[in-house]
Order: structure tokens, then sequence, then C-alpha cells
């Protein structure tokens, strides 16, 4: 009574943070836009598409992906065999442990009408599901701590979702070997299956199971008479075969009591079956419950976002779609690290020492931003930094075993940043480059606005200036900042403008005074009269080629494109001291 209460307890409170988590699948937002559509319509929007991917050729696809992708976990086979055995081994064994042996009651016993769960294949069967989590635990524990897999970082999750799983294990494993041992749970059988008055007869069939049952006893010892084992089967087949399968099919189970046999009686004098039967009961209903907001729910994320990146793309999905999908994937991330171990800018990194550069940490970060949490200045600073230094080489996206379209996400994600203060570093990064070739897909406006922030935090409190009328003096400022130390030559410069006519960026201008506010050779008029501010506001800065033309036609030796770079280096470093 009290169990079926407690399971319906937990299967309700499952249930309802399985509505709660499919709820702000539709509800949270994400990315820069996503404020424009609400619930209903992303729900309407996600029932059309459903409807349109099951009346299509593409509903092959999805049969194509669920068996190879969510059943047989190709990818990651793929990529890591030993991680696809791992995964195989817990993903399988825990399923098919909840479907069959946790809620027998509602599915097991429903498909099968001679289920008995001490009879065969049912009671082998239970026991290799439950070894088959047991290895895949093994595996995760060993890939952390003794094959020290790079770049595998272990959170509060990961260790929330190895710990429960392993009480769950270890304590069903000790709860059938006690019960296999136990002398109480042998009366208990023998009273209500058996009823036998004789006692010879009693002993007769303890002494059995005592031999070949795995049965700790008090009073029935090695060696056995032969005659009293035969009376014994004899009596087994009669009253027992039909409903239990012998012990030493519950490999796991039966192993365990004959550890066990030693200290099993007083274990069972003590209430060790009642104990374990709490525990492993207890920490089933609460793994459970827990489900939905636990890093496990991806073992329903997951095969949601293999299935939906399947048939979606950013050109033909409707975009409350494609919100609601990255939202799914936020979920879907397993936190596993390959995406991590092939990222580019995995050196920048270790060299900062900052871990939201990977973009395994930028996924735990981004899912607590969405859900509203208040980053601190220097969380917000690393989650910037790590956008501004990701290379867009899209690896991520292609190794990850979820199926996660990481390279969209980032997109999404960093359009949401750069419509905020500060966000200057990321227009400066490689990002900058990918946002231009995706600027279809923003509003004209919304994408000049953060181009615009940009240049005007460079810049400084100095407007771009296009027409000094001469060269000034050098002034003290500028040497404080070192621009005419060793190789810093603007000092030289005398005006020719040599740099401005040979420079292929400004060839490619009707009117390159007005688009890049400063011209190569204006740019050394600012350094020499102290404006470095100004300098590093040009727009030439940013769109320079780095062909070194300026600089190897300079008659004046002047480093211009060395300069360039001390500039964009300066105006960089500026800007993070500000965001620290």
């Amino acid at each position: 009574m009290v169990f079926n209460v407690l399971l319906y307890i937990s299967l309700g409170i499952f249930s309802l943070g399985l509505v709660f988590k499919i709820f702000t699948w539709f509800s949270q937002k994400i990315g820069f836009g996503a404020e424009a559509f609400t619930i209903s319509s992303r729900l309407a929007a996600a029932v059309k598409g459903i409807a349109g991917i099951i009346f299509s050729l593409k509903l092959f696809t999805l049969v194509k992906v669920f068996f190879l992708d969510v059943i047989f976990q190709i990818r990651t086979l793929k990529e890591d065999p030993l991680r696809w055995l791992m995964h195989l081994s817990i993903y399988w064994g825990f399923m098919l442990l909840l479907l069959m042996h946790a809620l027998d009651g509602i599915v097991t016993e429903k498909l099968f009408a001679d289920y008995y769960s001490t009879l065969n294949p049912y009671l082998f069967l239970r026991n290799l599901f439950g070894a088959m989590v047991v290895v895949g635990l093994l595996l995760a524990v060993a890939r952390r701590l003794i094959f020290k897999v790079p770049r595998l970082k272990t959170n509060a999750m990961d260790y929330y979702a190895i710990i429960i799983l392993a009480v769950i294990m270890v304590s069903g494993i000790l709860l059938e070997g006690m019960q296999i041992a136990s002398p109480t749970v042998f009366a208990e059988m023998e009273e209500e299956y058996a009823a036998l008055d004789d006692e010879a007869d009693i002993q007769a069939l303890e002494s059995l199971w005592v031999k070949e049952y795995g049965l700790a006893s008090a009073t029935v010892r090695a060696p056995f008479d032969p005659e009293v084992i035969e009376s014994g089967r004899e009596l087994n087949e009669e009253s027992c075969v039909s409903c239990h399968a012998s012990n030493k099919w519950a490999f796991t189970g039966y192993a365990t009591a004959r550890m066990l046999r030693p200290v099993a009686v007083g274990l069972d004098h003590a209430g060790a079956v009642n104990f374990l039967w709490y525990l492993h009961f207890l920490a089933c209903f609460v793994g459970l419950a827990y489900l939905p907001f636990s890093k496990m729910f991806h073992i329903i994320a997951t095969p949601v976002s293999l299935l939906a990146n399947s048939v979606m793309s950013r050109e033909t999905s409707r975009r409350e779609n494609i919100i609601t999908r990255q939202i799914i994937e936020l979920d879907a991330c397993t936190h596993c690290g390959t995406c991590s171990r092939y990222c580019s800018a995995m050196m920048a990194s270790e060299a900062r020492g900052n871990p939201y550069i990977l973009p395994s940490e930028k996924m735990g970060i981004l899912k607590a931003m969405v859900r509203g949490k208040k980053l601190s200045p220097a969380e917000r600073g690393a989650v910037v930094e790590g956008v501004y230094l990701c290379t867009n080489c899209d690896r991520c996206t292609v190794v990850c075993p979820s199926g996660i379209n990481l390279r969209e996400l980032w997109l999404t994600v960093r359009e949401g940043l750069v419509q905020k203060e500060g966000t200057a570093p990321m227009m400066l990064s490689p990002f900058s480059l990918v946002r231009g070739l995706n600027r279809k897909d923003l509003p004209e406006e919304t994408y000049a606005k953060p181009l615009q922030e940009t240049q005007k935090a460079l810049a400084g409190e100095f407007d771009s200036i296009t027409k000094p009328d001469s060269l000034l003096d050098l002034s003290k400022e500028a040497d404080k900042e070192g621009l005419y130390s060793g190789d810093n030559t603007f000092a030289c410069c005398f005006g020719c403008q040599i740099c401005t006519t040979v420079c292929p960026v400004v060839k490619n201008y009707d009117n390159p005074v007005e688009s890049l506010g400063l011209l190569p050779h204006q740019i050394m008029y600012c350094l020499g009269s102290g404006l470095t501010e100004a300098a590093s506001g040009a727009r030439m800065l940013w769109v320079c080629l780095t062909c070194y033309q300026c600089q190897e036609h300079c008659p004046q030796q002047v480093k211009v494109t060395d300069l360039f770079y001390e500039l964009k280096n300066m105006a960089v470093q500026k800007l993070e001291n500000q965001l620290n």
C-alpha cells in the first residue's frame, strides 16, 4: 500500500515536471527578437510544423534518425566507442529497468499475461539491465578519474546523476542479495507458498535452498545428506518452481548473497532487508520525481533534439520553431565535453583561465541566462569573452552527439548579447564577419546599432578627425601610451600620404573619408597629436586587410600596419578593463 502511494506520488511529480518542462520550451525566450512571439503562436507553429512533417517524406528521415541516432546512438559510436558503450549501457539499462521493473504494474503486467518478477526471463533480464547500468557508471567514473578525458568538466549536476543512479543500483543489488540470503524472507515464502507442516520437510527444503539458491541459515550447514537434498528438490518442484526460478539466474543478486553469507544472518536479524527496501525505493522515487528537473532529463530532450534537427533548417523553418528548438537544445546537452575537445579556442580557455570559452561550459551558463538568472559582472564578462574568442569554426556543431545545432545557437545568443551595452569586443571578433554573412536575417537598424555603438565606444569622447589642418607637435600624452618607442615609428611621418594612396581599402570607396572616418595618413596625424582614442575610433582600423602595402611603400619606414595592430589591441584592452 505504501509502495503504491509513493509510486503514484512520484509519477505525479514526474508528470507535472514533464508538463512544466514542455511549457518552458514554449515560454522561455532566447536571443534577440524572441519577445515578438507569444506562447500560443509558438505552440500553433509547432503543431503546424509537426503535422507538416508527418504528412511528408520527411517522416522517413525521422524514422531513420530515431533508430540510428536515438536507439543505437551512431553519432557517439563514430566519435568515441568507449563513451558509446558507457552511454548506451546507462541509457538502455535505465530505460528498460524503468519500464520492466519500476513500472511493472503499469507496463510489463499489461504486456505479458504470465509476468512474475521471480520467473525467467524477467528475473534474468532485471539483473542484466541492472548490470548494464553499473558497467556504464563504472565507465563514467573511470573516464573522469582514470582516463581523465581532456577538457571533460564535471559539475554538480554530473555528480548528482552519477550518485543517484549509483544509490539506486547498489541498493537494488544489495536488496536482492539480502532477500536471497535472508532466513526471514525464506520462512515467509515457505509459509505463503509451500505451507509445510512437517519440520523434516521444512528442513529438507531449506537445505536445498542453502546449497543451491544462496540462502544463509543459522541451523542448516554443509555437508548435506544427499537424501535430504533430493527430498528438498521434490518439495521445491511441487511448491516453488512454478513461481520462482533458480536464484542463480539473478546473477548479480546471487553473487552478492554469496558474498554476504558470512554476515547475512546477523544483518537479517538487524532488519537489513527492510532498510535496503526503503532505501532503494525511496531513491527510485526521488530519482523519478526529480528527473524532469535534473540533467537526467536529457534522456527525453536529446531524442527530441535529434529528431527536430534532422528535419529543420534555418532557411525553411519558421522563426518560432527555431526558438523553441533552441530552448529544447539547452536541455538536450549531456555535458559530455565532445564539443570542447574540438574547440578551436580551447587554448585560449586554458591561457585565460575562462571555462566559458569552451562550448560545453557555455551551454550551462546560457541555460541559466534563459531562465532569468542574473549574472555577476565577472560571469557576464566571462561569457562575453567566450563569445568574443569564438572562431566560428563550427566544429562543435559537427561533432555534437546530441545533434544540437550549436552554430545557429551561438548566432542567436550572440545577437542577443550584442544588442546590449558593452558589446564592442564581440563586434571586433570573428563573429562580426559571421554576423555580416547572416545580415539578411536582421532588420537594417538592428544590424547597424551595435556597429555604431562599437565605433562610438572606440572613439571615446572624440569625434573622428577627417581634415586635419597640419601635423601637430608630438605630445607627452602620446608618449605615455608608448607609441613611439622601439618599432612604433609614427613620429617619422611627414604627411606624404603614400600610405593612403596605395591602400586597396581606400580605393574601394567612392568617398573613403565618409566611409572610413580616418584614412591611414590621418591616423598617423592623430597619433602625432596624442589623440589615440580618436585614432582608435576610425573604421579604417577594423576593415584593414593587413596587406602591408602602406608599410612597404612608406619612404620613412613608418610601420603603419603594425601601429594599426597596436591601436586595436589597446582599444580592446581598454574595453576589457571597463567590463571587468
